[in-house]
Order: structure tokens, then C-alpha cells, then sequence
């Protein structure tokens, strides 16, 4: 039962855009010696959006003295991690709110910086649970399936 589930709830974040191949590629170098490798990468990843979009909340919070360079040099390193994660929608966000800081729009990057911290909190959450019925499979002496999508 688990392992169907984990198969559909993982095919479900591919279909919804959250995660791209790069999440396949990623799982592709775990294995039995470090079973844990995704979700520690995943946790660093989460880590660095957390201070990433703080640093970029703060640039954007100067009203009239926007820092654009450490906006855009925020979300460069950001979309960077979120495509070596495979996180699909953040990087697609992050795309855009470079267009809005390289623009220097302020209105769209307050509101594309909303959007990104609503993505990241989304799949967060997400892959937690993905994580969860990882561990369910394995607790009850099961293997993680292999998903193809």
C-alpha cells in the first residue's frame, strides 16, 4: 500500500509541476550507503531559501533605497539551487523575479518574492511528506521504489 502511494504522490509532484528531472538525478545517487543523500541536500537547499529570501525581503524592505544588486544576486543564487534540487516552480519563479529586479520593478519583485516564499513553503511541505512515506517503506522493511516518470 505505502509503496503505491509513495509512487503516485511522487508521480503527483511531477505532474504538478513542483519537481523536474533534476529531482531524478538526485535521487539516482542515493543508495544503501547513503540513504539519507536527498533529503539532507533537500534540507540544505531549504535552508538556503530560508536566508535567500530573507536577504531579499530585507533588500526590498528599504523603501526608496531598494538594493537591486543584492535582490538579483539573491535570486541568482536561489534559482541556482532550486534547478539543483529540480524544485520546478521556484526556479521558475526566480526567473521571473530577476526579469522584475533587472527591471528594477519594485511592485513585481515584492510580489514574485510572496509567490517564491509560498512555492518554497509549499514544497516543503511536499517533500516532507514524500520524505515521511520514504521512511514508512523502509520502516516496515520495504525498498524505495523506483519512479519513472
Amino acid at each position: 500500500m505505502e509503496k503505491r502511494q509513495f509512487r503516485d504522490y511522487t508521480i503527483s509532484l511531477y505532474h504538478q509541476g513542483f519537481l523536474d528531472d533534476q529531482f531524478t538525478e538526485l535521487k539516482k545517487l542515493q543508495d544503501e550507503c547513503s540513504p539519507d543523500f536527498v533529503a539532507e541536500v533537500v534540507s540544505l537547499f531549504f535552508e538556503d531559501c530560508e536566508k535567500l529570501i530573507s536577504n531579499m525581503a530585507r533588500a526590498l524592505d528599504q523603501t526608496g533605497n531598494v538594493d537591486y544588486k543584492l535582490v538579483g544576486s539573491s535570486v541568482h543564487q536561489l534559482k541556482g539551487s532550486s534547478s539543483s534540487v529540480g524544485a520546478k516552480r521556484v526556479k521558475g519563479l526566480c526567473v521571473t523575479l530577476k526579469e522584475c529586479c533587472d527591471s528594477q520593478n519594485y511592485e513585481g519583485c515584492v510580489r514574485c518574492l510572496q509567490q517564491v516564499d509560498i512555492e518554497y513553503k509549499s514544497l516543503k511541505g511536499k517533500l516532507q511528506d514524500l520524505f515521511n512515506l520514504e521512511q514508512q517503506i523502509v520502516q516496515a522493511g520495504g525498498r524505495i521504489p523506483q519512479v519513472d516518470i
